[in-house]
């Protein structure tokens, strides 16, 4: 088996330094795990706002139902503690609506519009490698002409490969020096770019969440009967609960 130290189409003259290629690579990289984060935050805002107005939506339904309960209409005390519950629930659907539409203005459609950019970044890239091979093709057979024996119409050929390589290097070159300039400068700018959206997040939180203590603060206050804490509500429960199991009618056979 023939041992072939260069792959054909490509030249034996280093054009890019490993340097250089470890630099694109390495900043290349971190443009291209940035995209997947900001992808990935993205989606995951959009799946809690989703679930924080199932939430509240199924909190308001179900006050809603407690409502049309017949027991409402026989125990007043039932009726005013449950029309207590829907004002509540009802305040906190209002809040979490505007809370979402707060994320969805400063944080979702940010992401969205950052993430917006890498198709034409990869795009670029995508370019420069072209240019990269079309670089080495021609640097390549220059090298040909130049390995070859010096006659005129190889002198011919070698001064057209010469001339037909020239603009191809030079594009290659303006298109990594741009890219090598540009993609540090482009990570750089997330900072700046992302700073305002999470601040936007931190306080339409702290909005949030101070409401819903007022609201469930006020609505403990209607709730709370003296005298009956939590223990001996559970133990009224059981002891209603018994004399239900005892109705012949749910009694086991």
């Amino acid at each position: 088996m023939s041992w072939i130290p260069f792959k054909i189409g490509q030249p034996k003259k280093q054009i890019v330094p490993k340097t250089v290629e470890r630099d694109f690579e390495r900043e290349y990289g971190k443009l291209q795990q940035l995209e997947e984060q900001t992808k990935r935050l993205q989606k995951d805002m959009k799946k809690s706002t989703d679930a924080d107005l199932a939430m509240s939506k199924s909190a308001v339904k179900i006050s809603l139902d407690l409502l049309s309960n017949p027991l409402c209409e026989q125990d007043q005390d039932f009726l005013n503690m449950v029309t207590a519950l829907d004002t509540a629930m009802k305040r906190m659907d209002a809040f979490n609506q505007e809370k979402v539409n707060q994320i969805q203005k400063t944080v979702i459609e940010p992401l969205k519009k950052f993430g917006s950019v890498f198709p034409s970044l990869n795009m670029a890239v995508k370019r420069r490698e072209q240019a990269l091979q079309d670089y080495r093709r021609l640097q390549a057979k220059v090298e040909k002409y130049e390995e070859k024996e010096k006659t005129g119409p190889v002198l011919a050929k070698l001064h057209q490969a010469r001339e037909e390589l020239r603009p191809v290097r030079d594009d290659f070159e303006a298109k990594n020096k741009q890219l090598l300039d540009e993609m540090p400068r482009f990570y750089n700018s997330r900072l700046d770019y992302f700073q305002p959206s999470f601040e936007s997040l931190i306080r339409a939180q702290v909005v949030y969440y101070s409401e819903m203590h007022q609201i469930f603060g006020d609505l403990t206050q209607q709730l709370d009967q003296p005298g009956h804490p939590d223990e001996q509500r559970e133990r009224e429960n059981e002891a209603r609960l018994s004399e239900l199991r005892a109705l012949s009618i749910v009694a086991d056979d």
